[in-house]
């Protein structure tokens, strides 16, 4: 008796921690390739933009929700980053 309650708890559990690794692989790819653009812009002398502060703040809270296990906003975050990287590369 106490097995089948016990064993639909564990799934339940089991469960919980598998949603929370949908965007892990995604979450890091971005972070990663918006850090490297990101450098590149700063290196081509784009670091005073308007667009540059913006995508630099959106990394940071990217990054933070990383390290909180918010995957699906780190990945929206550093999207939004990376536009605003190319826009920087572009002059706006």
């Amino acid at each position: 008796m106490k097995a089948w309650i016990l064993l639909p708890m564990i799934a339940l559990v089991l469960a919980g921690c598998a949603g929370k690794t949908a965007y892990r692989d995604s979450c890091a790819n971005q972070l990663n390739a918006a850090w490297a653009e990101l450098d590149l812009a700063k290196a081509e002398g784009f670091t005073g933009t308007v667009s540059y502060s913006k995508a630099l703040s959106l990394l940071t809270a990217a990054k933070t929700q990383q390290q909180f296990e918010g995957y699906k906003g780190c990945t929206s975050k550093a999207e939004r980053a990376r536009f605003y990287i190319r826009e920087s590369r572009a002059g706006r």
